[in-house]
């Protein structure tokens, strides 16, 4: 399950044309944070996945609505 949000949050990146840097910027974090919760090095709490979701301009109901389409 942490694995299907960590490549959904990664694909939305990537989709949204930001580098790890670019988010990480948005973030207030440096760019290894981004690296490590899309690798598994680290996990996510949910206000950090509501941040990260603010981060890519992505409300927290569509990426409810797109891992639950993955699960399907």
């Amino acid at each position: 399950m942490a694995e299907r949000l960590r490549t959904l949050l990664r694909t939305i990146r990537v989709e949204k044309g930001l580098r790890q840097i670019d988010l990480a910027e948005r973030l207030g974090q440096p760019q290894s944070f981004v690296s490590k919760y899309e690798s598994g090095e680290r996990q996510l709490d949910f206000v950090e996945v509501a941040q990260v979701c603010e981060a890519l301009r992505i409300s927290l109901a569509e990426i409810v609505r797109r891992f639950e389409e993955k699960q399907a």
